[in-house]
């Protein structure tokens, strides 16, 4: 197969979304096939300006400049080329390929959702409204689809105008070697790393500061246990540096002396923190996937999250799960209560237990394999291919 994979600028400095389209053009050309990988280049963007004039420079970059450019190369592939959109938000870009052998990879809906007021952790502003509906116009004009998730497919099928031609969900591959390792010596390694005593465990949670990862909830949940359980261990944060919301949370928290955040961590510690972990915290309103539940399981680590999709399907049967965290601030206390008894029933499991509940995450996290995620992708673009 000749494929085009689109993908996001290098210049927004975005992580996942390049990390996945890189993985996707090498695991296609490794199989065999040709491969280009096609994204807008800084040319307005990188012009001096006032930093609040970037973004809009970017935009000229993304979506006036490169469609032209878009244009001239479509006439250089061959009419049996398979067009990759590798994120649903280049949704602007499908409007150009859609006669054409294509497929778009959808990670989430959470943008979309949150303009349309169907999340109101989230509101959004007039002009993100209006993005958000240009994307929208944009996917819209695709006819095949892959998904990471069952919850992200049912999302795409209520906003697209007819069924897609190709509806398939493919779950995420871990993106790094996850694996069990000595818990004691892990915590010693990562104690010394951070300048804690860590021997006796620690709770944990992975995850950046956006609104959905629910870094607040995490504390609350904490602060809960804390004042109901004798056990004291500390809470490990790691992620992105916390914002002011953040920081005035753990100030308020009797229990702020055991709250630590660490950003700009190693992978190599990252991995160590999953490893010895007593039990792994993710409370997420919302996720596209939900790397950290596998990430964890795949360590060797106890999982709670949150009882919804997607996280019950990354989860399968191996998590402990709680509700979703209310809205309404008078409800909270009383959901952290009753998340806290989860956390006290994890680390007062039985050696025996304990250890069926490690093993029982390790079969689920099989499922995240990067060569069984990327032979079933190839078997879908060929297919399309074929169809075309």
């Amino acid at each position: 197969m000749h494929i085009v994979f689109f993908a996001h600028p290098s210049f927004l400095n975005h992580q996942s979304m390049p990390r996945f389209a890189r993985v996707l053009a090498e695991g296609m050309k490794e199989r065999g096939h040709k491969v280009e990988l096609w994204s807008p280049q800084a040319r307005f963007f990188r012009l001096p300006s006032l930093s609040v004039m970037r973004k809009w420079l970017g935009y000229i970059d993304q979506y006036i400049v490169f469609p032209r450019e878009v244009r001239i190369r479509l006439k250089q592939c061959p009419p049996n080329t398979l067009f990759v959109l590798t994120d649903n938000a280049l949704g602007p870009y499908v409007p150009f390929i859609a006669d054409r052998p294509h497929v778009i990879h959808c990670h989430d809906f959470l943008a979309q959702r949150s303009a349309l007021g169907e999340i109101r952790e989230n509101p959004t502003s007039w002009t993100g409204r209006s993005y958000q509906a240009f994307i929208r116009r944009g996917y819209s004009k695709g006819k095949r689809f892959i998904y990471t998730s069952r919850k992200t497919q049912e999302d795409l099928h209520r906003f697209l105008p007819q069924p897609p031609l190709t509806s398939e969900v493919v779950y995420n591959y871990l993106n790094q070697s996850f694996v069990p390792s000595d818990v004691a010596g892990s915590r010693r390694l990562l104690g010394s790393r951070f300048g804690l005593d860590l021997a006796a465990g620690y709770l944990l949670h992975v995850g950046g500061n956006i609104w959905y990862k629910n870094r607040l909830g995490v504390i609350d949940i904490y602060d809960a246990w804390r004042s109901t359980d004798e056990v004291k261990l500390p809470l490990l944060l790691i992620g992105e540096v916390p914002d002011s919301n953040l920081i005035k949370r753990q100030e308020l928290s009797p229990f702020k002396t055991d709250i630590h955040f660490f950003s700009g961590i190693e992978d190599e510690f990252v991995r160590l923190a999953y490893a010895g972990a007593s039990v792994f915290i993710f409370p997420s309103l919302a996720e596209g996937f939900g790397w950290p539940i596998a990430e964890a399981m795949a360590s060797g680590c106890p999982v709670i999250t949150t009882d919804e999709a997607p996280m019950t399907e990354v989860a399968g049967k191996a998590g402990f799960l709680i509700p979703r965290r209310p809205h309404a601030p008078s409800k909270v206390d009383v959901w952290a209560t009753e998340a806290a008894k989860v956390v006290k029933k994890v680390l007062r499991l039985s050696p025996a237990e304990y250890e069926e509940v490690i093993q029982s995450g390790l079969k689920n996290s099989e499922r995240f394999d990067q060569k069984k995620t990327l032979d079933r992708i190839e078997q879908i673009y060929q297919k399309i291919v074929e169809a075309a």
